[in-house]
């Protein structure tokens, strides 16, 4: 086991679990999922691309320390959160033998821990759920608060629920091999981080954009264990997103999921829509007097410095406004948006003109 090794503590009651983040910290998984649970069979799912990768290797070694594993691949890409693909699975898993004793390892993106993170929840009334994440959007992100869920043709996450997960295993290596546009995906969700909850963390990124290109470990190290804390410290205070504060999360997805909707799950990488969306809402907030032209120019330059896309393609507006009218924010017919007043805050907006979002998105 590496001796760099940092763990932080999600504090939900009889929910709590730890994130634990290494640089080559897998190879202790057998370990981490011990000390965790008294199960000795795992059902590993993973998506092709990871399969060969991680997923094998990591099956490989909890099959050295004594556990019975089923390896499940699907395919890759945001397609595979569908209600066939969860169907597949649970199937599989019954056919495989899987029981309530069992857990669920979740082994690559954040497709791959959303799908998963589902069938844990669903399967045989909820397994233990193990995230064990390899994409940069998925180790900042997605892997940490418990939401699991898959997509309906037109509204991303529309079917899913609140299953937290046992243990996180962040290993910041696993990177190296992630291609470069999946990396710089990534990144609009550590922005978006800096942008709605920490002003010093968004000057951070500023500062150390060429560190960043250059995947330096110790910069990794930061800002993934920085934008976990951020979630950890915003689920604690709003877990299954009753009181609005958890939504603050969702800067730039209102217009993202849209994105992504129109484009079928497929032109898109849900990072490269947070981008774009983070970019329609800075615009929204500036046209609605929240904010002046020196943040949404701030907030371009980083995105652009982080090689990041700021021009969202020629979707029809009046189709993208009625995607958004499926997000979970909408209430009573009304979109809401999280917009930012300030650098490192942002609030839940109602009432916003139908005229001043198809502005933000043409501008």
């Amino acid at each position: 086991m590496p001796n760099d090794v940092n763990t932080t503590r999600v504090a939900l009651g009889d929910r709590s679990y730890d994130i634990q983040f290494g640089s080559g910290n897998r190879a202790g998984l057998a370990s981490f999922l011990r000390e965790r649970t008294d199960s000795l069979h795992a059902v590993l799912i993973t998506d092709a691309n990871v399969d060969q990768l991680y997923a094998d290797q990591l099956g490989d070694q909890l099959t050295d320390n004594g556990w019975g594993v089923h390896i499940l691949v699907v395919e890759a890409g945001e397609r595979s959160k569908s209600a066939e693909v969860a169907t597949e699975l649970w199937e599989t898993m019954l056919a495989e033998g899987a029981s309530r004793q069992s857990v669920v390892l979740a082994v690559g993106g954040g497709v791959v821990g959303d799908l998963a993170g589902f069938v844990a929840a669903t399967f045989s009334r909820g397994l233990d759920l193990f995230q064990v994440p390899t994409t940069l959007l998925a180790q900042v992100d997605s892997s940490v608060g418990g939401k699991v869920g898959i997509n309906l043709p037109s509204a991303k996450n529309m079917v899913g629920a609140f299953w937290q997960p046992c243990g996180v295993l962040v290993d910041v290596d696993v990177l190296k091999t992630l291609p470069d546009r999946e990396f710089r995906a990534g990144l609009a969700e550590v922005v978006k981080y800096g942008v709605i909850l920490d002003a010093n963390f968004f000057a951070y990124l500023e500062q150390h954009s060429d560190a960043i290109h250059a995947q330096d470990p110790s910069t990794l190290h930061v800002i993934v264990e920085r934008c976990c804390r951020l979630k950890a410290d915003v689920v604690e205070n709003d877990e299954r997103d009753l009181t609005g504060h958890r939504a603050v999360l969702n800067y730039g997805h209102t217009f993202a999921h849209a994105f992504e909707a129109a484009g079928n799950y497929g032109s898109l990488l849900h990072g490269e829509a947070v981008s774009l969306g983070i970019m329609c809402a800075a615009r929204l907030a500036r046209r609605i007097g929240r904010i002046d032209k020196t943040f949404v120019d701030r907030q371009r330059t980083l995105l652009e410095n982080l090689k990041l896309p700021l021009a969202p393609p020629d979707f029809d507006a009046d189709q993208l406004v009625e995607l958004m009218h499926h997000d979970k924010k909408v209430d009573g017919g009304r979109l809401r948006f999280v917009l930012p007043d300030r650098m490192g805050h942002v609030e839940l907006v109602e009432d916003v003109r139908i005229e001043d979002v198809l502005a933000a998105l043409k501008e």
